[in-house]
Parts: C-alpha cells; sequence; structure tokens
C-alpha cells in the first residue's frame, strides 16, 4: 500500500492517534504515517499535545517510504518555513570587581605556553 507515496511528496493528512513519541497521520483509507515529534514544529516540542489533536487536518511531507516494513515517515515542520532567526538579546553583564579584572590565570592556552615552556626550562636548570 506505502507504493504510491514518495519521498518528498506533499499531502493533506488526519492525525488519528496521538502517543508521547509522535503522532499517526491518515493519509488515504489504507495508509497511515507517523509524525515523529521532532518533526511536528521548528523548535523544541515538549508536549505533543500542545500542538496537535487527534481529527486535525495536516499537511506533511514523506521523509520516507519503507515498503518491507509498510511504514511511511511523514514531516509537518518541512512543510513550514523555517522561523528567521532573530538576533540574541544581549545577556546581562555583571560588573567586575578589581579582583575579577586581574586576567591572570584566564589567559588562553596559546598566551600561557610559552610561559610554562620557559618556566619548565628554567626549572630543569635549577635541578
Amino acid at each position: 500500500m506505502t507504493s504510491k507515496f514518495e519521498t518528498g511528496q506533499i499531502l493533506e493528512g488526519k492525525v488519528t492517534g496521538i502517543q508521547p513519541y509522535g503522532a499517526f497521520v491518515a493519509l488515504d483509507e489504507d495508509t497511515q504515517g507517523l509524525v515523529h515529534i521532532s518533526e511536528v514544529t521548528h523548535g523544541f516540542v515538549k508536549d505533543i499535545n500542545e500542538h496537535l489533536s487527534i481529527g486535525d487536518e495536516v499537511k506533511v511531507k514523506v521523509l520516507n517510504v519503507d515498503e518491507e516494513k509498510n511504514k511511511v515517515s511523514l514531516s509537518i515542520r518541512a512543510t513550514e518555513e523555517a522561523p528567521a532567526k532573530s538576533a540574541s538579546p544581549k545577556k546581562h553583564q555583571p560588573v567586575k570587581t578589581e579582583q575579577e579584572n586581574d586576567t591572570a590565570g584566564f589567559n588562553t592556552l596559546k598566551d600561557k605556553l610559552e610561559e610554562w615552556i620557559e618556566q619548565s626550562k628554567n626549572d630543569s636548570f635549577k635541578k
């Protein structure tokens, strides 16, 4: 029954069941596919019930058709435009105290490497 569906196809379906891991969508009288929870919408989905209900009409894209197992993997988010990335808000920068402004010990490895090599050379001469 899955042979009439192709990867990349966009179809209309009806949500027939909801589980914590995803939603089952009827594509026709004989075929259902699964929309994994990660494919429901852009962003993190904690509770799929906040996004879908049984009986909802949804637009889905066929991600994969496994004819041997008679399974169809679907995505709702692939039919939606990704949200524009907004500039992340600037995080509050705490005021540094005098002690915190001393960056000794917080230099990058590259900056400290030469100093450590010199120290190891000096230590080896003392022995």
